[in-house]
């Protein structure tokens, strides 16, 4: 499930912040037990993953209840995701697509 290219705590992040987009702000996320059940991980690595979170603000723990996106998460996070795939991700893909000598036409005829 998990890649060796980055640390496992990163891609549980990874995983943490996909529901926060798709659930948005205030939504109630899985405990660190029950995320780590889910993901076949130690609990402490995802206890890693969220303490990242809450330390930048984004997410936000209520003794007791749970854990939850923190308000405005949700577009602070696709901002950040926004920003990574054009400086990231976009560089390499570009490269992929000039290389193999395909056309904006040959792309959108697929889509």
């Amino acid at each position: 499930m998990y890649s060796n290219d980055r640390p496992i705590y990163r891609q549980i992040r990874d995983v943490i912040i996909s529901r926060i987009l798709e659930s948005g702000d205030g939504a109630l996320l899985p405990s660190v037990r029950s995320l780590a059940a889910e993901a076949g991980v130690n609990p402490l690595t995802v206890a890693k993953a969220y303490h990242d979170l809450q330390a930048g603000g984004l997410v936000i723990a209520r003794k007791g209840v749970g854990l939850f996106a923190a308000e405005g998460a949700a577009r602070t996070l696709l901002a950040q995701e926004r920003e990574q795939f054009i400086t990231e991700e976009w560089p390499r893909v570009r490269a992929r697509i000039e290389r193999l000598g395909l056309s904006t036409a040959d792309l959108l005829e697929r889509a």
